[in-house]
Formats: structure tokens, sequence, C-alpha cells
């Protein structure tokens, strides 16, 4: 996480052709669940500093999938749970 230094769009997009439009989201992991559960992410360190404090709290891979099943995604709501 960049602390909210870097701030990412939506994205939307225009369709050309008449008639319904699909899109598909995949991701890729190269590990296991099991192997990454105990991996803690949070804000970039070099990001953070006296002037700009850390505004997200360390969060687990564990922790993420947890809630992602339990409430899934909606825009940015979930990174309301990890605001400081």
């Amino acid at each position: 996480m960049t602390n909210d230094t870097f701030i990412s769009v939506n994205h939307r997009v225009l369709s050309r052709n008449i008639g319904p439009r699909i899109s598909v989201a995949t991701f890729f992991m190269n590990f296991t669940i099991s192997e990454c559960t105990s991996k803690v992410y949070g804000p970039i360190k070099e990001l953070l500093s006296e002037e700009n404090p850390p505004i997200y709290r360390d969060i687990t891979m564990k922790e993420i999938l947890t809630n992602y099943y339990a409430k899934g995604i909606s825009g940015n709501a979930c990174l309301r749970p990890l605001k400081l």
C-alpha cells in the first residue's frame, strides 16, 4: 500500500459495439493460500515519515481473504477496515 501517496482511478470503458459487453477479471497466484496467509502487507515503509505517518494498519493475506469472502469487494470499501 502506498499510504494514499498514489491513488488509482476507477476503471471505465466505453463500448463501441451495440449489445452487451462482457468483462472477466482474472488473478494469477504462483503460490498456495497456505503459503501466503502469514505474510504481512502494509504501507510501504520508505513512504512513511513523521510528516507522513501510516494511515493504514498492517494486514495478513488470511485477513484479506476472510474479509473478501465475508463481504465481497465493492469499490474501495475493502480499505475502510484498515484505516487507523
